[in-house]
């Protein structure tokens, strides 16, 4: 099984990958939103009724527009990768890709007739941690800062 963060990048891609940003600050759009995206997920997890909250998006329960875990996902991207990248008027515009990356998740994760990269238990498993005391958000959060060279 891929690690959630490799499925959510890969989303990233196929979503993002066509869409005009600045060459220099791809990597760094990109990447931030594959953090942003796990972050929502991460910190919607440990929030009461957090899991549901994810089961509604990622079944098509709740559109992505409405759902409350794309709206965490595009405050992380606005505060943390865009406001920081000065992209101007393109930020706004690429502040659109979060809910389209958040609609495409119900693709990665597999489905009662088992479709999917990963099972939707394993993935709450996973963003909780697994047991091992340090969040996925976490990994990545070091991983981006390496990127954007504050490590």
């Amino acid at each position: 099984m891929a690690s959630i963060l490799d499925l959510i990048s890969r989303q990233v891609n196929s979503v993002a990958g066509g869409a005009k940003i600045p060459t220099d600050v791809k990597d760094q759009v990109l990447g931030g939103l594959s953090q942003s995206v796990l972050g929502s997920l991460t910190k919607t997890v440990t929030r009461e009724g957090g899991v549901d909250q994810i089961r509604d998006l990622v079944s098509g329960k709740v559109s992505p527009e409405k759902s409350p875990v794309t709206d965490l996902a595009g405050k992380i991207f606005d505060k943390d990768i865009l406001s920081k990248l000065n992209l101007g008027a393109a930020g706004g515009s690429l502040k659109n890709l979060v809910p389209m990356v958040m609609g495409s998740l119900s693709g990665i994760i597999k489905d009662k007739d088992g479709d999917g990269d990963i099972d939707f238990n394993d993935l709450i498993l996973s963003l909780k941690g697994g047991g091992n005391g340090t969040s996925l958000f976490e990994t990545a959060k070091n991983i981006l800062g390496g990127l954007l060279g504050k490590n």
